[in-house]
């Protein structure tokens, strides 16, 4: 996705500067040329207060571009805006005045040549290389400065929320970001993890760019994608690296991949820099509580010899206990931490054989359920408030009301693998002890049953091996320099079909490509005829694909295309409609790749192979089988080439 820049600058001529020419011929290519996409607020069309636009331009915009070349109260006021709300992504540029005034004088500007009011030839070049690099430099130095000189002067001071710096009338914008969320969330449902990884890369801002990786994060996190989901904070965290959110998720997460002294490391640094944060104070009980887990839990182990063991390493119990007491005491609404802390601690009485009841723990007990309660009234379809509630029944209740406090948990659920499969490991740590059978299997029972109804990891189909495939369409009558002739089609359909022979390709595996006519169907018609599964991903309408990928070549293409299409083992996804229209800027053909990459990864990196069909050339533009295979390269490295070169 382009960052998005937004020029504050005069219109028309001033003081003898034609500012027209100054955009069209320097700022706007040079910008574009750096990969911006880049706005005036005079360049909107539609009807309506030009004020609209400003504002919300100057608010969201990833980089304010002001000119301040001359004295002009609209530009002054506009970077003054900019200023008040946002720290970061302000450049100025000039072509006049040997110094600039008191507020900004520290800032850095650049300096571009002028000859006759206009963009000067013998310069310009030279003065479109240096801006863009000038604009690039800003974006990639985004969080080491704050360029703002209030929020610069007030370290205190904290930029709003992007969210709440909506203008009402700008709704373009806003229908563009509420889509955008409503797909992701549909995908996470899905469990599709390839549309959440590319849909992250399409936030329209750095600051949605930030929500994006956060919230594509959450949503593969809860469909169990621990690796894809830290690859997804990670990324955030290089925009915001002070960010508290990401950086508790980071913890969990490597604590979710066993990797525990790494986890430890991250949550320690963590309290310390925030000592009162109860969240991160229960993730690092967390991390002592998977670790003391790890130490006892073994198959063929029988219920005793577990039993024996946790009671022997009952330091680590102890110190997860008291780290997520240190939470519940920072902060009493933290219920996470509490229900933590109790069911622990009934373990450990139960465990050392020490049942009577402290003074202490009723209380905690007590003050649990206060804070659910009170997190209720704000949310009551807060699933982990009645998880919690739940939870507290399976330590103290019977098996009626264990019963019925699980289903309400998981009547709010709304499918996340993630949270029911997290309460379900809590229930199985305790199945494991012997703790409160009756109970603990009832309470297993609804959850499992919740379980059954969703795709969950691990549990619904997975392939063995997934095919990944690019390659030539079939080349158009009259190209001039032939790449994929027609009567090399039986040499390229032996070549695709040796080459999935000699990997192993077979009905446990599942196969990805678009399916234009040449390469991508002879791979899809080879797949089919050894039994794979096949997903079909085209980058437009069927009608649109059809006409540009199939139709123009001669032949058969259009008819092999639709046999394709209907056997019982294809299934084809539109990516328009799954993941909305290409945003502006980008190529619907690198788009594809990309979604069909991250689809193919999903399953597991050292599942894909990717196979092309090449003669390791540039192509005709955006998007085509250097693309992928340099992608591929980069995440996977598993690549097959049939080189037409050597093939022909």
């Amino acid at each position: 996705m382009a960052y998005h820049a937004f020029v504050v600058m005069p219109y028309g001529t001033k003081e003898e500067i034609d500012f027209n020419r100054v955009y069209g011929e320097l700022i706007k290519p040079a910008l574009e040329a750096a990969g911006f996409e880049v706005f005036r607020a005079d360049e909107e069309m539609r009807a309506g207060d030009i004020r609209t636009d400003m504002f919300q331009e100057l608010l969201m915009a990833d980089l304010v571009v002001a000119d301040l070349s001359i004295d002009n109260p609209n530009v002054w006021y506009e970077l003054g805006v900019r200023h008040a709300l946002r720290a970061r992504g302000v450049i100025g540029i000039r072509c006049r005045r040997d110094y600039m005034p008191f507020d900004v004088y520290t800032d850095r500007s650049l300096r571009y040549h002028l000859k006759d009011g206009a963009p000067d030839p013998a310069f310009l070049e030279e003065d479109k290389k240096a801006l863009g690099s000038f604009a690039t430099e800003t974006i990639a130095s985004w969080y080491e400065r704050k360029i703002s000189p209030v929020y610069h002067l007030l370290p205190y001071l904290n930029e709003p929320d992007f969210k709440s710096l909506r203008v009402e009338e700008a709704k373009e914008f806003w229908e563009k970001y509420k889509s955008w969320a409503m797909r992701i969330e549909v995908a996470r449902k899905g469990n599709r993890p390839g549309d959440i990884l590319e849909l992250a890369e399409e936030a329209p801002n750095i600051g949605f760019r930030i929500e994006a990786h956060r919230t594509a994060g959450k949503a593969l996190r809860s469909i169990g994608q621990f690796a894809f989901s830290l690859a997804q904070y990670e990324k955030a965290l290089v925009l915001a690296p002070d960010d508290l959110g990401s950086r508790r998720e980071k913890g969990l997460l490597l604590g979710r991949l066993k990797r525990t002294d790494e986890a430890k490391e991250w949550l320690d640094e963590l309290v310390r820099d925030f000592p009162d944060d109860a969240e991160s104070w229960a993730l690092r009980g967390r991390v002592e509580k998977e670790n003391w887990f790890d130490g006892w839990r073994s198959e063929g182990k029988s219920v005793e010899q577990m039993r024996q063991d946790a009671r022997a390493d009952d330091g680590l119990l102890r110190e997860a206990i008291e780290a997520y007491s240190k939470g519940f005491r920072k902060d009493p609404s933290h219920y996470y931490s509490g229900i933590n802390a109790v069911a622990l601690t009934h373990i450990l009485a139960y465990l050392t054989g020490n049942s009577e009841k402290t003074r202490e723990l009723s209380e905690m007990e007590g003050g649990v359920r206060w804070a659910v309660r009170f997190a209720l009234e704000k949310n009551p379809r807060d699933y982990w408030a009645r998880a919690t509630l739940a939870e507290l029944e399976v330590l103290v209740g019977n098996k009626k009301t264990v019963e019925e406090a699980c289903k309400r948990a998981v009547a709010v659920a709304e499918k996340d693998w993630f949270n029911l499969n997290s309460s379900l490991q809590q229930l199985l740590g305790a199945k494991d002890l012997g703790f409160r059978p009756q109970e603990v299997s009832a309470a297993m029972q609804v959850f499992e049953l919740a379980l059954s109804k969703i795709n969950p990891p691990g549990k619904a189909w997975a392939p063995e091996q997934v095919f990944l495939f690019s390659g030539h369409m079939i080349d158009a009558p009259g190209r001039e320099e032939p790449r994929f002739p027609p009567d090399k089609e039986p040499i390229a359909a032996k070549a695709i079909a040796d080459k999935l022979d000699a990997l192993g390709a077979g009905a446990e595996d599942l196969a990805l490509c678009s399916g234009a006519c040449g390469g991508d169907l002879l791979f899809a018609e080879a797949c089919l005829a050894r039994g794979l599964k096949l997903e079909l991903r085209i980058p437009f309408d069927e009608p649109t694909f059809v006409r540009k990928s199939v139709a123009f070549a001669p032949g058969n293409w259009t008819e092999r295309f639709y046999k394709v299409k209907s056997h019982p083992n294809t299934k084809m996804f539109v990516m328009p409609d799954e993941l909305g229209p290409t945003p502006k800027g980008a190529n619907s053909y690198s788009r594809d790749n990309l979604w069909q990459l991250y689809t193919a990864l999903s399953w597991g990196p050292d599942k894909v192979r990717f196979v092309c069909l090449w003669n390791r050339k540039g192509g005709d533009g955006p998007g085509g089988t250097e693309h992928m295979y340099e992608t591929v390269q980069k995440y996977s490295g598993r690549v097959y080439v049939l080189d037409t070169n050597l093939l022909w």
